[in-house]
């Protein structure tokens, strides 16, 4: 129970990672929200949560609308009188079609940028104020080790990514007088539930033979650096990334 009684909104929970994250959040006894811009599936990851005996809710997010995500930050507050964590993990990528960088257009640049980096920015925007009332909080950015080594034909992915991984080091920055620490992890290539048509079964075993661990990873593999961060135990930790791909990416 290293999270008991913690609230902690975590974006994008509707599925894949930030469903697992929920969960296994709940169990340390976090209270968690599920914001998901899909509010049918927030509700299922939500019910299958509080049917365990842990507690959570479901919210309705648009992470890339400013209105929606200071909805979420007021009703978080009203209903727990404080924030202590967020973990920004909303993101486009398993619906992403890998194509040169000449043919993204505008309009896909611009979607895939509002929610994976404005998004970020903006659920901060929202959150912090309430945990600069406390002079406490984490904020937990979930970004990709594609970042360390680079991939064509996913350019505006790679760049958006990159730049979940500068907002935090600049966030960290301003917010240590507060007690808050801004911290980033990069996920390898995880198998969810979701389908991917961005990696082929021969790309997934073509990483896995250059990584140090040689297995494919999982949800459950990310878990630990999720809890760390969110906990007590990483209140002198900020502005850091931690890479969590089996060693594919020596960061």
């Amino acid at each position: 129970m290293r999270l008991k009684d913690k609230v902690i909104i975590i974006t994008g929970a509707g599925q894949g990672l930030g469903a697992m994250y929920a969960h296994k959040l709940a169990e340390e006894g976090a209270k968690i929200t599920i914001a998901d811009i899909n509010e049918e599936k927030a509700r299922k990851v939500a019910d299958d949560i509080n049917a365990k005996g842990y507690e959570a809710i479901a919210i309705r997010t648009d992470v890339s609308n400013e209105q929606s995500t200071e909805a979420l930050a007021k009703l978080v507050s009203e209903r727990y009188g404080h924030i202590d964590v967020l973990v920004n993990n909303a993101s486009i990528f398993a619906t992403i079609k890998m194509k040169p960088f000449n043919e993204i257009s505008v309009k896909e640049w611009d979607n895939l940028m509002g929610v994976n980096l404005r998004g970020v920015f903006l659920c901060c925007k929202a959150v912090i104020p309430f945990m600069k009332k406390k002079k406490m909080g984490k904020v937990i950015n979930i970004s990709s080790s594609t970042v360390f080594m680079g991939r064509p034909y996913y350019l505006h992915y790679v760049t958006s990514k990159a730049g979940v991984i500068g907002f935090t080091r600049a966030l960290a920055k301003e917010l240590g007088e507060w007690n808050i620490n801004v911290n980033c992890v990069t996920p390898g290539g995880t198998k969810t539930e979701i389908p991917r048509d961005t990696v082929s079964p021969e790309q997934f075993q073509a990483l896995i033979n250059q990584q140090c661990i040689k297995r494919q990873e999982v949800p459950e593999d990310l878990v630990g650096a999720i809890i760390f961060l969110s906990s007590d135990e990483s209140t002198f930790i900020s502005g850091q990334t931690i890479n969590v791909d089996g060693g594919l990416n020596l960061h």
